[in-house]
């Protein structure tokens, strides 16, 4: 009987699982499993890390479903170069499946897995998962990779074809190895087994509360193009962190936007294709991680204070729009993508503080935290990466407010000292209510360092 392992990583789901669906569709017996990697759980500070509460109650999800099928989902613990090849022997299976995965470090751990694997005579095979197009497969009329996003967009719309390109990938489910076969192999599933706590979040986890979350879109998605930058109103789809993890099909998504086609379903779908873009920009130049895209930038210094980022970090900058974004963020490791715009132009053109500073922040408590466009969000805010905002063009937080938190209701949500301002006084409160209602003087002026900001660019692109 030949068996194999669907190995799962940034696909938590079994709905429209490519990496399950070849799995089931070549081998007899199929088992799925997920490693808790220790080289990356290592890493993380916070023992009630919201991400790993996420993935851990999404497999929980899935076990659940997988049993109701005879089945059982194989939890491991360790370093995936070690515990799948181990695994592979353990059943005696033919192959190992999984989604593939452009970061740096999964690159360099399939590599390894891949060259234990074909030592044992087992085979390691791939499928794209994660994204519609890939590296390799939207490039330019010169065969070249795009190093902008509007043409690379123009092209990403030529290119997709839905029969192909946004197919459903349905597993046969009666081809999954039974319970009874590795019960014995499988770790808890409990948070004291891989020494982490769980932690509250703002959203449900799992593949179910995915596809809820993605249906109550659609019937709102035609307000999207409108309302999509206020951060006030309930108008984003709220899906980064399911798509960060797979518990919904960026297939899926795409399909819904094809049987829409009004404004909303366009705008959405571009957005989609930033974070194809940024995903394109990582594979084809991993250098990014560390360094500019724009080379006249790597050597930037900023000037910066480190008391001016604690400040940031805290939501105490004195900026009500700023301090509102920055503590929701903290309270619930989620933050709004027009809030995302304007508090990183902060960091490095008010306070002009190195933007991976800014960058590892979000990366060590964003519960969508996704590395490409993470990277590729901050490079543009900083004006220091691929197809970025110009370095001249700096936005004003105190205009960003009025224009997108109408009547300060997202600032009255999170900075509640200012609650009882009027509607223009809350954007930009001035000395007395600042004493009265006990909030903080702005750390910086924003006119004087906007000017700061632009000298500093420029002398970096003459040097």
């Amino acid at each position: 009987m030949a068996k194999a392992i669907c190995w799962i990583r940034r696909d938590l789901r079994l709905n429209d699982h490519h990496a399950l669906y070849e799995a089931c569709s070549t081998h007899e017996s199929v088992v799925v499993v997920f490693v808790f990697d220790t080289q990356i759980l290592d890493q993380i500070r916070d023992r009630k890390d919201r991400r790993v509460t996420f993935i851990l109650e999404s497999l929980h999800e899935l076990d659940r479903k997988l049993r109701l099928h005879g089945s059982q989902l194989l939890v491991l613990h360790g370093d995936p170069v070690e515990e799948i090849p181990k695994l592979a022997r353990q059943l005696g299976v033919k192959t190992v499946i999984a989604a593939r995965d452009f970061e740096p470090y999964a690159l360099q751990r399939d590599e390894q897995v891949c060259t234990i694997l074909e030592k044992i005579g087992v085979h390691f095979r791939t499928v794209k998962d994660q994204v519609i197009f890939e590296k390799g497969e939207v490039l330019s009329k010169a065969e070249s990779p795009f190093r902008v996003f509007t043409p690379y967009s123009r092209r990403w719309l030529e290119r997709f074809q839905p029969r192909d390109d946004a197919a459903e990938y349905v597993a046969d489910l009666s081809h999954l190895m039974p319970a009874s076969e590795i019960k014995d192999l499988s770790i808890p599933l409990e948070y004291g087994r891989i020494d982490f706590e769980k932690n509250d979040l703002w959203l449900s986890p799992g593949e179910d509360a995915g596809s809820a979350l993605l249906q109550s879109f659609e019937n709102r998605i035609s307000h999207y193009r409108d309302h999509r930058n206020f951060p006030a109103e309930d108008a984003t789809s709220h899906l980064s962190v399911h798509f960060r993890f797979g518990t919904v099909s960026i297939r899926e998504a795409v399909r819904i936007i094809q049987r829409i086609h009004n404004d909303g379903a366009e705008t959405w779908l571009k957005e989609l294709i930033w974070r194809e873009f940024y995903q394109d920009i990582l594979a084809n130049h991993p250098n990014v991680v560390n360094s500019t895209f724009d080379p006249q930038y790597k050597d930037l210094v900023w000037p910066g204070d480190d008391e001016h980022f604690r400040l940031w970090c805290e939501g105490k900058t004195g900026y009500p729009l700023v301090d509102a974004a920055m503590r929701c963020f903290n309270e619930t490791g989620w933050m709004h993508n027009r809030l995302r715009m304007i508090v990183a132009s902060f960091l490095t053109k008010d306070l002009l503080i190195d933007y991976r500073k800014g960058e590892q922040y979000f990366a060590d408590c964003l519960l969508d935290f996704d590395l490409a466009s993470n990277n590729g969000g901050w490079q543009w805010a900083a004006s220091v990466g691929c197809d970025a905002q110009p370095y001249f063009r700096i936005f004003n937080p105190y205009l960003q407010s009025r224009k997108f938190d109408v009547g300060g209701l997202f600032i009255r949500q999170w900075v509640p000292e200012l609650s009882g301002l009027d509607g223009e006084s809350i954007h930009c409160p001035g000395a007395m209510d600042v004493e009265l209602c006990g909030y903080m003087h702005p750390i910086v002026d924003h006119d004087a360092q906007r000017r700061r900001a632009i000298t500093l660019f420029e002398t970096a692109r003459v040097s």
